[in-house]
């Protein structure tokens, strides 16, 4: 008999080819180019504003030029009056902007919240002002202050006030004009971001709210208001640090008169750095801005429990 048949053997499992690296790698790749332009375009600017911020550079007096140490910190917090008053102004300014920006936009957000006729237009004619840029916001302004054609022009016809008042150049009156103009600009950030987080909260919610009894009131208070915490905390670090870094609205408007009253610190920086050419004096304010604007945000984030639980 012939030889039993040999057991055919299994055929060998194809071996495993090692997954290439280079598609995993390939999407860091595309975005190499850009993630390094931006890293030098930011990265660049900041360490320049920390070398000028130890030296004395001003083009204009090459003579004085040189390595200064901490000089240009030590004068801004021992002898320069003028950064404690514009610092002083700038809190000042955004304390009460960011205080009524945020009570109005979350106002107006709760209105357009509702249903009603119209509210598609009503919704766009209020967030219509966020669209315009500071400069032409300043330049509306500038035309409803000024006092031959403005609004002063038109109280005096109605007897209230005098013909030829300015606004703008008295200073019991500036801080409070310049604060409306900002208002009608910033307070559309608000209601758009506390209208889109308003949207998401469960009708389910105020139903059995409604049913337990709980009055309006109750169910803003103990609904409404939690679940827009993390909106509002954002919106308002947010604008803590544009209105701090406000300079396009109060230079259009004021330049920072009458008197240094509107002068903001970032505005002095400007007037420093552009005016009087002292880029290193400049520098050193522009960095303690930055250590402010950073020891604020952190110590306001950790207050606020951005992100946690609300309870």
């Amino acid at each position: 008999m012939a030889q039993a048949a040999a057991v055919a053997k299994p055929p060998a499992p194809p071996r495993r080819r090692r997954a290439s690296a280079t598609p995993r790698r390939l999407p860091y790749l595309l975005i190499a180019p850009a993630a390094l332009l931006m890293l030098g375009f930011i990265a660049y600017p900041v360490i320049s504003v920390f070398y000028y911020s130890l030296q004395n550079y001003n083009p204009t007096k090459p003579w004085r030029n040189g390595y200064a140490g901490f000089d240009n910190f030590v004068h801004a917090f021992t002898e320069d009056p003028q950064f404690w008053q514009t610092l002083t102004f700038s809190a000042k300014w955004v304390v009460v902007e960011v205080g009524l920006q945020l009570l109005f936009g979350l106002a107006l957000a709760l209105i357009v919240n509702q249903t009603f006729v119209g509210r598609g237009l009503g919704r766009a004619l209020v967030f219509s002002p966020w669209a315009v840029s500071g400069v032409l916001t300043s330049a509306i302004w500038v035309l409803l202050y000024n006092s031959q054609t403005g609004i002063t022009r038109y109280l005096a016809d109605l007897g209230i006030g005098s013909y030829g008042t300015s606004w703008l150049s008295d200073t019991s009156t500036v801080f409070p004009a310049a604060v409306v103009a900002d208002l009608w600009r910033g307070v559309p950030f608000f209601a758009i971001l506390i209208l889109a987080d308003l949207q998401s909260v469960s009708k389910d919610l105020y139903e059995a709210a409604e049913v337990d009894g709980a009055s309006r009131l109750k169910q803003f208070w103990h609904i409404t208001l939690p679940h827009l915490k993390d909106a509002i905390v954002l919106s308002t670090l947010l604008r803590m640090v544009w209105e701090f870094n406000n300079v396009d609205l109060l230079y259009t408007l004021t330049g920072g008169g009458p008197a240094g009253e509107t002068t903001t610190l970032p505005l002095y920086i400007a007037n420093t750095s552009v005016d009087a050419h002292n880029f290193g004096y400049a520098s050193a304010l522009t960095t303690v801005a930055f250590a402010i604007l950073l020891f604020c945000s952190i110590v306001y984030l950790r207050l606020s429990k951005f992100g946690g639980e609300t309870k």
